[in-house]
This record gives structure tokens, sequence and C-alpha cells, in this order.
């Protein structure tokens, strides 16, 4: 997949995990690689856990963790699961 071109938009991922559970420590790892790999003039990635932050799922329409949601470039998309399949992860988000 191609880099990110400094014309491209911003990039604003937020990231909704369950503490330490195996499935979003993976999640984690695998969003910060991609990002560093594949928007390197920039992004932003947030961290939600829910374990502290519960009622961000409600407000938010979060029922499942982990959940990774681009917010910016509009519009919104989510991908749920581990993010292991990186192909997959960034055709999802708009072909990054």
């Amino acid at each position: 997949m191609a880099k990110r071109t400094a014309k491209a938009a911003p990039v604003h991922l937020r990231l909704y995990v369950a503490g330490n559970a195996p499935n979003s420590v993976i999640a984690v790892a695998n969003a910060r690689a991609i990002c560093d790999e594949h928007y390197t003039l920039g992004y932003k990635l947030e961290i939600v856990d829910l374990m502290d932050h519960p009622a961000r799922a409600l407000k938010d329409g979060i029922v499942v963790t982990p959940t990774l949601v681009r917010l910016l470039p509009a519009p919104a998309r989510k991908i749920i699961g581990t993010l292991s399949d990186r192909n997959q992860v960034l055709l999802a988000l708009g072909g990054s």
C-alpha cells in the first residue's frame, strides 16, 4: 500500500479497547504500527480504554472492542477486531 502524500487530509483515528485484554493489546500495537508506517506525514491516534471510561461506549455507539474509528477525513469508518490484516484495515480506512 502507498503511504499518504503531503496533500492528503489529516488522519484522526480513535481506538476503543477494554483494558489489557489480549485482543486490545494486539489492536493497540497493530494500530500504532499501521499509523507509523502509512501515515508518516502525521496522524492522531487516540486510545480510549472503556474500562476507565465506560460511558464513552454508550455515548460513541461502541458495542464491541477493539473498535477502530476513522474520524477524519470524513466520513467516519469503523473497523472491529485486532487489526491484524493490515491490507484489509487500510482498505477499510479508505485505501490509505
